[in-house]
């Protein structure tokens, strides 16, 4: 990346994004700039997730590229397309079976046996 260029770091909220270490880094090297997401918005985290994963799985998993340039282009081509036409995120578990599916993982992390 050009050293001319600022860089914008959309982060979450936790501390450690703020700590002493982090603040000296972040002064020495002014072009980062961080962007925190709201407190209780991981839903936004979620949406990010959900959209990468759409661009791994459609274009960079099933591609193959000579370079970074061309992997460049390649996801610059999917972005424009994907905004042309985007697609809405909807979610469709209901809050209990989202609560029964952690439910029987908890129990099956939790060494009891009991399934």
């Amino acid at each position: 990346m050009p050293a001319h260029l600022q860089v914008h770091l959309i982060v979450d909220n936790y501390s450690t994004h703020k700590t002493p270490a982090i603040k000296t880094w972040l002064t020495k090297h002014p072009r980062f700039q961080l962007h925190f997401t709201p407190t209780s918005s991981s839903w936004i985290n979620q949406v990010v997730e959900r959209w990468l994963g759409f661009l791994a799985d459609q274009m960079i998993r099933c591609g193959t590229h000579q370079n970074v340039q061309a992997l460049e282009a390649d996801i610059r081509k999917w972005v424009k397309n994907w905004n042309e036409d985007p697609k809405s995120f909807i979610w469709t578990k209901a809050a209990e079976e989202i609560l029964d599916s952690l439910a029987r993982f908890c129990r099956r992390i939790s060494g009891t046996g009991r399934h």
